[in-house]
Parts: structure tokens; sequence; C-alpha cells
């Protein structure tokens, strides 16, 4: 019987623990391993249980490389034992976690939600990988991801997105062409995420769309840019002529610092936060106006850390900007880490070159007017 084996092994697995050599536990783990993958797929729900039993206090007593290589041969078992699927998963080790995280399918939606709102980047990784992911789980990733990780979800083609995770996914393109290119090829696209990605394309980049893209995304990607060529100029910018006036008057009077600007953002001042950002760091309304309705959070440290905000002014303009959903607790304890690692010179050099970029982008445009 297939229940014999399962039951023989476990005073080999007690003589392995009690042994207290590595060796040892690791051949032991990689016997039971291998009685499962032979008959695993034959295993009533009792006897699965007695090898997950088995796993589970075997991998606790391994090194990384013998849990890495449990969780590759594993990983893609639709019947792998629940609880040891749990472990590997939640490994602070990536080489552990990888091959679980990105094709297990005894994981459940709730789990890696839990997973990527608390594990860092290379799990997020691994994760954006998955097939068919439910916009659960695309949203937090979409929140939480680096660029590589952002390009890696929208390369995925089984990926689901909600309304908030394909404005934040759009919203992430700013000033990335590959991003672009990306997002721009998915056929799942709705049009009016569309529109406003190919708003944000440079004319190199939507060409390349078009000569890449298949047939039925090019044929709407044309659609699409002739509806923004008939629409002529994006609307005006919003006046903030009040909010400059009361702010160059406090920049005189030598009162524009740390508590004038965390008054403002504790008030929901944010014509006035933008401004001040603007006036302290000597950068174009505009540019601040960006960053601060922007998706991404990274980028609004810069100035800050610039201008010698504080943290707690910084929290303060992150936690309330006026974007359509508030920052969660973990995202923003990755900005304060990152916050105290920017250095004041880093941050001054990133807006000195912010500046010339922008300068040097309005020459083109002085010299035909």
């Amino acid at each position: 019987m297939v229940q014999q084996p399962a039951h023989s092994i476990i005073a080999e697995l007690e003589d392995a623990v009690r042994d207290g050599s590595s060796a040892k536990r690791v051949q032991t783990l990689r016997r039971v391993t291998d009685l499962f993958l032979n008959d695993g797929d034959r295993l009533n729900d009792e006897q699965v249980q007695v090898f997950d039993d088995v796993l589970c206090l075997l991998i606790a007593r391994v090194e990384t490389r013998a849990r890495a290589e449990l969780s590759r041969r594993l990983a893609p078992l639709d019947y792998a034992p629940f609880e040891v699927i749990q472990y590997l998963a939640w490994d602070d080790d990536i080489t552990v976690a990888g091959d679980v995280l990105t094709q297990s399918s005894r994981l459940s939606t709730e789990a890696l939600i839990e997973i990527a709102n608390t594990r860092g980047q290379d799990h997020l990784l691994a994760i954006s990988a998955r097939d068919n992911l439910p916009e659960s789980v695309t949203d937090v990733v979409v929140k939480r991801g680096e660029d590589r990780v952002i390009r890696r979800l929208a390369k995925n083609a089984s990926a689901r997105f909600s309304e908030e995770g394909y404005s934040g996914i759009v919203a992430r393109a700013e000033g990335d062409d590959e991003l672009i290119e990306i997002l721009g090829l998915r056929i799942d696209m709705p049009v009016k995420f569309l529109r406003d990605l190919l708003r944000r394309a440079k004319d190199a980049v939507r060409a390349r769309l078009l000569a890449v893209a298949p047939a039925a995304v090019r044929d709407e990607i044309q659609k699409v840019l002739n509806e923004i060529a008939n629409q002529g100029p994006a609307a005006p910018r919003r006046n903030y002529g009040v909010a400059e006036e009361l702010v160059k008057l406090m920049k005189q009077l030598n009162e524009l610092d740390d508590v004038a600007v965390y008054k403002f953002a504790e008030a929901n001042k944010f014509d006035e936060v933008t401004v001040a950002l603007a006036v302290l760091n000597d950068m174009p309304i505009e540019m601040v106006e960006r960053l601060m309705l922007g998706h991404r959070s990274d980028l609004i440290l810069i100035p800050c850390r610039s201008a010698r905000l504080n943290w707690p002014t910084v929290e303060t303009i992150l936690r309330k900007r006026p974007l359509p959903h508030t920052l969660d607790d973990a995202t923003l304890q990755v900005a304060q880490r990152d916050y105290r690692r920017l250095s004041l010179e880093t941050a001054q050099r990133t807006v000195r070159f912010w500046q010339l970029h922008n300068r040097i982008e309005k020459q083109p445009m002085a010299a035909e007017q």
C-alpha cells in the first residue's frame, strides 16, 4: 500500500532530527519528497497530511538551499501539501519563496495579498509573474512595486486589473517609454486608459507601438491617436495665483519653513503645498504639480528632502495629497525608510537635473515662437 512508506519514513525522520546532522536531514527530506512525488496524486487527504507534517518538521531544520530545492519540486503540483507550500511562500529568502509564489495553485488570493503587502520587491516580482492574477492582488502590486516589478506585471497577459489598478499602472508609465510600449500592446486595455497612456507617450513611442502591435490592437491605437489629434491642445494648467502670492510673501518674510508647509498639508491646502515646494526648490510649479498628482510617492520625497522638510511634514503630505486612494501603512513605512536614506546632496542634485532637463525641453518651443 502507498500508506506504508509514508508511515515507515517517520522513524527515519525521528532519527534524522535526533541525529542533528544537516546532511542526514537533507537526505531524509529528499527521500520524503521523492515518495510524495511518486505517489502524491494517488494519496487521500489523511495520507497527504502525513507528508505535510513530516515535511514541515524537516524544512524547519534544513538550510536555505534544501528549502529552495523543495520549493522547485513542489511548486508545479496542484496536490502539493498545503502547509508546506504556505511555509515556503512566506520564506524571507526569495530563492525559497520564488517558485511557489510564481507557480503554486495552493496559495489563496488572501495569502498572496498579505505577502504582497508585507514582503519585499523580490517577492512582488515573483507574484507578478503568476498566471491569472486577480484584481485584488494586482492592486497591491501596482501600489507597492518598483519599476522592474511593474514592467513584469504589465507583461503578464493573464493578469487582471481593476479600474484603480489600470489608473495606477498608467500613471506609473509617465516618462517610462518601455512601460508605455508594454501596456500599449495589452489587448485588454480599456479605451479610456489607452487614451491616457497614449497622451503620455512620445511620438517615437507611438510610432513603435503602431509598428509592432497586432492588427486588432493597432487599429484601436490608431483610432485613439486620431481622437487625441482632433482634440487639440490639453486644457490649461490650474491657476495658482492666490497661493503664489501668499507663499512668496511668506518667503520674503522668512516664514516659509517646515512648520508652514506642515500646516498647509494638515489643512489640505495643496495648492499652497505645491507652490511652497516649487519656491523652496526653485522649480516650476507645473513640475511639482505633476509630482503631487502622480502615482509615485517616491518621487515626492526628492523635493521634500531638498527643501529640508522633516518626516512628519512629508508623511502628512503623502497621507493627505489629493489622490483617489490613500496610502497604506506598509507603503508609508517604506517611504519613511527611503526618506531617511535619501541624502540632502542627492536630493538637491536630482532637483538640479530636473531643472536643467526642463529648460532643455522648453528651448525648441521657444525657438519656434
